[in-house]
């Protein structure tokens, strides 16, 4: 291979502290390569033979691995454009370093959105090959119910398609396997039209979190998919934020039909609903000087009485801990399990515990508590998983999904050089 002028930081460069990080790690590595092309990318993934290798589209992963320590880091951030490929299909390309906050400006124009993303600076690969949970998921599914074709940069650095029609075993493992299985240069999505949606937060006063708990679930069985909602548990009271995905010129009375049971919860002390663009809506996170964030989840086939019961006795555990009920169903429930790698579509909730822990605090005794609320559920989504145990990994793939994508693992990473995620081992 004829040796490329890669864009390359080496420590003591300029630029080497601040590409060193992520959201939530830091790390010494002896390479970032920081490819153009899919060429680029093939000739990062050969230099990296032999040592740690970190594959990094916007460097949100909960473990950080998006750096490492003596390795290579892959940043894919030059590889960040939104293409809109064929307008009467809305077919778009997007580059896996682009962040969900590029792909929402640059689709608003359209009047499209891709279902995926809370935060507008979350990375598009990341997101996507683990699932990609965001504010359409009721009424769209996941990024890959929406994901019709990738581009990947293998270990042995063949650029290969992968599509229903192409390497379709390598298609099917993309969605929800991780970055197991290569360097995913550009995905091809299908949008879907939402000029507009009904977003904001409505926060409650109360004492009885546990009617809360019950009144929010009884809500949501009975919502539209349209309507997407998580409750929050948080030390000031509880909040729901709410996303309305409906028609074009939907009437407000209809709107305000929709959020009246959300609203009933309890004692409103505020509200912040408006119509807004989608490309408005996505957060901006930051992360506190000097806190380090960890997270546990799970997804639960149903939000019953002992569940709630569960995470209204952790709630009321003093610690640093944030609670989320996230509402799943609809869309995201009407893929086959089989079908992706993300086989948990049966669940009606995923719970996720999050929490700032300040430094000396040992995080398995925060999230001990966690145990209870953790022990009703059948799943795990990996990109909220702020911990990667053997027991992590069974959770989140069911004995025959983890069984298929080993030998898709062994097919096209015999060596295991993708290994520092989630690690599916080859077969």
């Amino acid at each position: 291979m004829t040796q490329l002028a890669l864009d390359t930081l080496r420590p003591g460069d300029p630029d080497y502290a601040a590409a060193a990080r992520t959201f939530f790690a830091t790390g010494e590595p002896a390479l970032i390569l920081r490819p153009r092309d899919p060429d680029e990318v093939a000739e990062a993934v050969a230099q990296a033979h032999g040592v740690p290798l970190s594959v990094r589209s916007g460097g949100h992963g909960v473990l950080g691995h998006g750096t490492n320590t003596g390795g290579v880091v892959i940043d894919l951030g030059h590889l960040g454009g939104v293409d809109v490929l064929d307008q009467e299909r809305r077919l778009v390309r997007v580059g896996s370093g682009a962040t969900w906050g590029d792909v929402s400006a640059a689709l608003d124009p359209y009047g499209w959105a891709i279902t995926a993303g809370d935060t507008a600076g979350v990375g598009v690969g990341g997101l996507t090959l683990g699932g990609g949970f965001g504010w359409l998921l009721r009424r769209h599914g996941l990024a890959i119910d929406n994901l019709v074709a990738a581009r990947v940069v293998t270990a042995d650095g063949r650029l290969v398609t992968a599509s229903p029609a192409e390497h379709p075993d390598l298609f099917w493992a993309l969605r929800g396997g991780g970055g197991n299985f290569g360097v995913v240069v550009d995905f091809d999505f299908v949008a879907q039209p939402v000029p507009t949606v009904h977003f904001g937060t409505v926060a409650f006063e109360t004492e009885d979190v546990g009617e809360v708990l019950t009144r929010w679930r009884d809500a949501m069985r009975a919502a539209p998919d349209e309507l997407t909602s998580t409750l929050v548990l948080s030390p000031a009271g509880p909040i729901v934020l709410l996303c309305y995905a409906g028609e074009p010129g939907t009437r407000e009375t209809e709107v305000d039909a929709v959020f009246e049971p959300l609203l009933a919860l309890g004692r409103v002390t505020r509200a912040t609903i408006a119509e807004r663009r989608y490309a408005d809506i996505l957060e901006t996170a930051e992360h506190p000087a000097g806190l380090r964030m960890s997270a546990r989840n799970v997804l639960v086939p149903s939000l019953d009485a002992p569940v709630l019961a569960a995470v209204a006795r952790l709630h009321a555990t003093p610690g640093p801990r944030v609670i989320a009920l996230r509402s799943l169903g609809g869309a995201f429930g009407r893929v086959a399990a089989d079908a992706t790698a993300f086989a948990h579509r049966d669940a009606e909730a995923m719970i996720v515990c999050g929490g700032m822990l300040p430094p000396g605090v040992d995080e398995a005794t925060v999230f001990a508590p966690w145990a209870e609320v953790a022990a009703h559920g059948h799943g795990t989504y990996l990109n909220f998983q702020g911990s990667a145990t053997p027991d992590d990994l069974a959770a989140a793939y069911p004995p025959a999904t983890l069984a298929r994508l080993a030998a898709i693992k062994r097919t096209y990473d015999p060596d295991n050089r993708f290994r520092l995620n989630h690690n599916v081992r080859p077969a």
